[in-house]
């Protein structure tokens, strides 16, 4: 079915489902004043299975006093919720919920977490990329229900299915622009229709393995929520919420309720989306903010984000009329409340949290390896970090015999999260276990080696900054491969003195490049490894990660040198 047919015929169905009516009656002589009933939303966004709660940078948030503070763990955001719940009220989110997850729910297909929101109350959301990261199959199994088809039920038996519906107003099948996904969702709350779309960043296709998006296509997120709205308004639905798994980046260490984005694809589309919608709540760019723009007819509209990994709750409260149906748009009142963990952990979930933690426990408490510090993913001056550094030694290592690796590159947005050297349970300062280094690595991507001319490697590595610099990914490199970037040249001509241990590297010669297959199928815009020749694979990058760790150990932080930055 096509959008467009969608569009004429689903309206009916909701119609039926909803008791809604199109068509509207006389207007009355004497018209009564208005009555508005108050709604609450609280939304949440890119969980990312985070059951425990989150280590490292990823377990802070700088709080509404301008403080870090630990923040984050299914437990603590539950009691949390709790305490913004109300009859008025329904829990929503913008996307990435599952996938690039700890081990805890990675091992069982993320059905931990996708029970622990049902548990919470979740009514719908939006698809994010990483829905995605096990195909459209796999999505709808967690959707529905069904046993895992190669790894079976998990320990607590047959899947049963998610208690939220996932929407994807832009996700599209490939083959007849038929949706993939439901469009579009009306729930009732406090006895009035409001209606969500679900959208996802259109650049899902270069950020995710080509296996996870076979056969779809993801259109531009604008026009698909407009056609979306137009749908609901014809059933009738004037209150209109966009769930949307695009952002903006922000300025640093800012209250979670300020607006310090720098406006990008997130306000582009806040900005872009029907006058019919009247709010826009994001996800993807893992940031917190509250912001304000103007919609095409110069109505105000809110459009927020809530960070990452249950670090933060965003509510927004509004009224609807209850006559019209439309939101008053100056009664939109939006907070970011930060999860703080200075409150008493919820325990039902504290137990539910435990009973996964025990069932994974002989598999993520197994000490791989020591560290003598910190390994973090803090850049130096030229994006490279100690982390990226030591995870693309481990794929070169594993990719030497059998690949005939010479270098290694790893995509910094694949480094997941920082290895700390205290301790994060009972292993001891400085030992790593195996569900850190998940953490750290959990995407189960195959290492491949192709091989690039030392041209074809130059405009690898000039492939950098995309969108005329907008968008800066430095490739983490292995210890043997060194280089100069030149940042006051124009893109294209920043990358220079290109050396293999430390060897000239010449136009024309044949260097083995080591990568995990989401970079060698061009993921992240870096298309020049689709020119690579003779394709070898190897073990999962989890696998190498470990076996380094393992081989290495104690590991300390290695200068992030690899690259120099000249004026």
């Amino acid at each position: 079915m096509t959008p467009r047919s969608f569009k004429r015929i689903a309206v009916a169905g909701i119609v039926a489902a909803t008791g809604l009516a199109i068509a509207a009656g006389p207007a009355s002589a004497n018209p009564k004043p208005s009555v508005t009933v108050p709604v609450r939303l609280i939304s949440i966004n890119d969980f990312h299975g985070n059951l425990e709660p989150p280590t490292g940078s990823g377990g802070a948030i700088v709080n509404e006093s301008g403080v870090s503070v630990p923040a984050g763990g299914a437990a603590y955001m539950a009691t949390h919720l709790k305490s913004l719940v109300n009859q008025n009220s329904a829990v929503v989110a913008a996307g990435d919920l599952i996938g690039a997850s700890p081990l805890i729910s990675a091992a069982y297909h993320d059905e931990p977490t996708v029970e622990l929101l049902s548990k919470l109350g979740l009514s719908v959301s939006s698809v994010g990329n990483h829905e995605f990261d096990e195909g459209l199959t796999e999505l709808k199994r967690i959707q529905n229900g069904g046993c895992h088809p190669t790894d079976g039920c998990s320990p607590a038996g047959e899947w049963q299915g998610a208690g939220y519906q996932y929407l994807g107003a832009n996700v599209l099948q490939e083959s007849n622009d038929r949706y993939a996904l439901p469009p579009i969702a009306i729930k009732k709350i406090n006895g009035v229709n409001v209606g969500f779309i679900g959208l996802v960043t259109q650049t899902t296709p270069t950020i995710v393995t080509a296996s996870g998006i076979a056969g779809l296509k993801f259109s531009e997120e604008v026009e698909s929520g407009n056609r979306a709205a137009a749908l609901l308004r014809r059933a009738g639905v004037k209150a209109i919420v966009a769930l949307v798994h695009e952002g903006d980046q922000i300025t640093p260490n800012q209250s979670p309720d300020a607006c310090p984005v720098t406006p990008g694809a997130g306000t582009r589309i806040a900005q872009g989306l029907s006058a019919d919608v009247d709010l826009v709540i994001m996800g993807h760019s893992h940031q917190a903010y509250i912001c304000k723009t103007t919609d095409p007819a110069g109505n105000d509209r809110f459009y927020t984000q809530g960070s990452s990994f249950g670090r933060v709750l965003t509510t927004i409260d509004f009224k609807v009329d209850k006559k019209t149906g439309e939101v008053v748009r100056s009664s939109v009142v939006a907070d970011n409340h930060v999860v703080t963990r200075d409150v008493t952990a919820d325990p039902v979930i504290s137990q539910f949290v435990q009973t996964w933690k025990d069932r994974v426990s002989t598999v993520a408490n197994k000490a791989i390896g020591n560290i003598t510090a910190d390994l973090t993913r803090a850049a130096g001056p030229s994006g490279e970090t100690a982390l990226g550094d030591v995870i693309a030694d481990a794929q070169l290592e594993a990719t030497k015999t059998g690949g005939n690796a010479e270098i290694a590159l790893m995509n910094p947005g694949g480094v997941r999260a920082d290895l700390t050297y205290a301790p994060s349970g009972s292993e001891g300062a400085g030992v790593v276990t195996y569900g850190e280094a998940f953490t750290v690595q959990p995407f189960n991507n195959l290492m491949q080696v192709v091989t690039l001319t030392g041209a074809k490697l130059d405009a690898l590595l000039e492939q950098q900054w995309q969108n005329g610099g907008a968008t800066t990914r430095i490739l983490q490199p292995s210890a043997s491969l060194t280089y100069t970037m030149s940042l006051s040249q124009p893109i294209g001509s920043r990358i220079s003195d290109i050396k293999i241990n430390g060897v000239p590297v010449t136009d024309t010669q044949s260097i083995r490049v080591a990568a995990n297959n989401f970079l060698v199928g061009g993921g992240d815009g870096f298309s020049v490894f689709k020119d690579g020749t003779d394709l070898w694979s190897g073990p999962l990058d989890i696998d190498a990660f470990v076996a380094y760790l393992g081989a290495h150990s104690p590991i300390a932080p290695p200068a992030v040198n690899r690259i120099t930055v000249a004026g």
